[in-house]
């Protein structure tokens, strides 16, 4: 997380929640893609259509931005690294930073879905209005991990010192693609906007999904 630099973005939309179950099931069912682990064929966990998918990977994540693409005409993908902590933290603040939490500075367990939470499960992405983060973004914070678009380097930001970082795009290659926001099973440390985490590409888990970003006015080449 360290050291703390300035990065300047370009204009961007990014999901108001993480896809849901119900929103992977209608990929599932047009692509003929094989479903999480947990399903039953095509059919999501009853009750859960508006929970967040997991047991995803990001090779997964990235098959369903292609055919959202397609079914749209619009360029979808995963979020950069930093475009997700400008959505989770907001503007910067006097301090120059931005939020600790989506919601502020002080930690609550009533505004995410964590381990002290006392869930040990998914929640639905809409639950957690308390905890929105200052662009009216839901569960930043807890609930899944969430793949973004960037090879993960712990190293990153201590090779990007000194330098005018604007639309950064993570390292050139590695091992692990790029995890944020913590889950429902992690402490109080790990649901920071900050942090970083990553793990394989094709790693699948109970506790990783993920959410969209696309441009606006982009359109398919072609299209």
């Amino acid at each position: 997380e360290q050291p703390q630099h300035e990065v300047e973005l370009s204009e961007y939309a990014i999901g108001k929640y993480p896809v849901t179950n119900r929103e992977y099931q209608a990929y599932l069912q047009e692509s003929g893609a094989s479903p999480p682990r947990h399903w039953d064929g095509d059919q999501y966990p009853a009750d859960k259509g508006d929970h967040p998918v997991v047991n995803v990977s990001w090779e997964d994540a990235k098959a369903y931005c292609a055919w959202l693409s397609e079914k749209t005409k619009k360029d979808y993908r995963l979020p950069t690294e930093a475009e997700w902590e400008k959505a989770a933290r907001g503007p910067s603040t006097s301090s120059g930073t931005g939020r600790i939490y989506p919601w502020g500075d002080e930690f609550d367990k009533e505004r995410c879905n964590m381990s002290d939470s006392g869930i040990y499960d998914t929640t639905p992405v809409d639950r957690y209005e308390n905890g929105i983060s200052p662009y009216g973004i839901y569960d930043l914070s807890g609930n899944v991990w969430e793949w973004c678009e960037d090879w993960f380097d712990e190293k990153q930001y201590e090779k990007r010192a000194g330098q005018d970082v604007i639309d950064p795009q993570g390292a050139e290659g590695g091992d692990a693609r790029v995890l944020r926001g913590g889950s429902f099973s992690f402490l109080e440390e790990s649901v920071r906007a900050a942090v970083r985490g990553g793990n394989n590409p094709d790693y699948r888990s109970d506790f990783n999904g993920f959410r969209v970003v696309v441009l606006p006015g982009s359109r398919i080449s072609g299209s």
